[in-house]
């Protein structure tokens, strides 16, 4: 802990947090999630991969899959980045994916397949910070390694009543200090699990159930009746319009029944994926068909319009479909184009959600 940062005064020890919350695992906790069984340091990283802005409950089934073909870091890291983003298509921020892989890859080379156990080693892999690094440390192999996801900054800002918000860096320092002097010698990986579940189910952002929480005589938000106002939100001003952006999508389809997908650049939207071919107007979605395809624009048939909400904007997508097309009798070319059938099970590539099911839809 931080000599220079002050904790609060609080109706409960710090020390006293870990057996409360080791306790209140054992009882009422979650107990047997997928990546909880045969727990192994690989397993627990990618469940903290997958569940970091996705809830347990969509996440499941994509872990399960995910460990079925790789059960291994070296399985994972021998994958085409393509396999990788097949079974995560619909899992979005797809960045995540990437960095699995190339974290694997890392492993492989460096540390001969084994994960690494030391902290430095761990934070240091791509798209692992310190609390992740923290979590899988104490969840795999017991270390005493505090952590500071969002379920654990409301737990510990309602609990001592840490007032602003905790992306200040200021506020963020007092509840890395918090989180070092809470977490246990004993039972670590029991506690990270409580309190991370803790956060996830009871000290929920909009309605907590403090009625049913074990520290609820010790919180002191819950105490002035300000649960609902610590942690502070972001901004205190009126929240702007979400941005509306609108792209058309082209998706030639030849007479075999396989369209014309293009790879998505890493950085942006979609990154990596592959994605129906996608432009800016439908004048220009037309202009590619003509010179490609030598069809004039009559042959385009809108299929209506698709909303698609990312974080910062929502998206307008209007596919666009062009039949019978003639292809290229090579399924692959060497400039990012696929052409790709949906019914031939050995085509595994990434594709965006809505991508996904528009061409279920249309060819599946």
């Amino acid at each position: 802990m931080s000599a220079d940062v002050e904790l609060p005064e609080a109706s409960i020890n710090p020390a006293q947090l870990g057996p409360l919350l080791v306790a209140w695992q054992r009882r009422s906790g979650r107990q047997d999630l997928p990546w909880q069984r045969d727990r192994s340091a690989y397993r627990v990283w990618v469940s903290e991969i997958m569940l970091q802005q996705t809830q347990v409950s969509t996440v499941i089934g994509y872990f399960e899959r995910f460990m079925a073909r790789f059960p291994t870091v070296s399985t994972l890291a021998e994958a085409p980045i393509d396999e990788v983003l097949h079974l995560w298509t619909g899992l979005g921020y797809y960045a995540r994916a990437r960095n699995l892989h190339r974290a694997a890859q890392q492993i492989c080379e460096r540390f001969g397949g084994e994960f690494p156990r030391h902290f430095a080693d761990v934070a240091a892999l791509p798209g692992i910070g310190r609390s992740t690094a923290g979590a899988i440390l104490a969840l795999a192999y017991d270390e005493r390694q505090p952590i500071l996801d969002g379920n654990v900054k409301r737990v510990l800002g309602r609990l001592f009543a840490i007032e602003g918000n905790a992306a200040q860096r200021a506020v963020e320092q007092r509840l890395w200090a918090l989180a070092e002097a809470c977490t246990p010698a004993q039972d670590v990986a029991i506690y990270t699990q409580a309190i991370m579940d803790l956060g996830a189910t009871v000290c929920s952002r909009r309605n907590p159930a403090c009625v049913v929480c074990p520290v609820t005589t010790q919180c002191l938000a819950r105490a002035a009746a300000r649960q609902h106002e610590i942690p502070s939100p972001k901004s205190r001003g009126s929240r702007k319009a979400r941005p509306a952006r609108a792209c058309w999508w082209l998706l030639p389809i030849d007479t075999a029944g396989r369209v014309l997908l293009e790879r998505r650049p890493e950085r942006g939207i979609w990154g990596g994926l592959w994605c129906p071919l996608q432009f800016d107007t439908r004048t220009a979605a037309a202009s590619y068909a003509r010179q490609r395809f030598a069809v004039e624009v009559e042959s385009l048939e809108s299929l209506g319009t698709i909303d698609h909400a990312f974080t910062h904007f929502d998206l307008a997508i209007t596919p666009l479909l062009l039949r019978d097309v003639a292809a290229d009798e090579r399924v692959m070319e060497p400039s990012g184009v696929l052409w790709y059938n949906p019914r031939d099970g050995a085509m595994r590539v990434g594709l965006p959600a809505p991508a996904k099911q528009l061409l279920d839809d249309l060819l599946g």
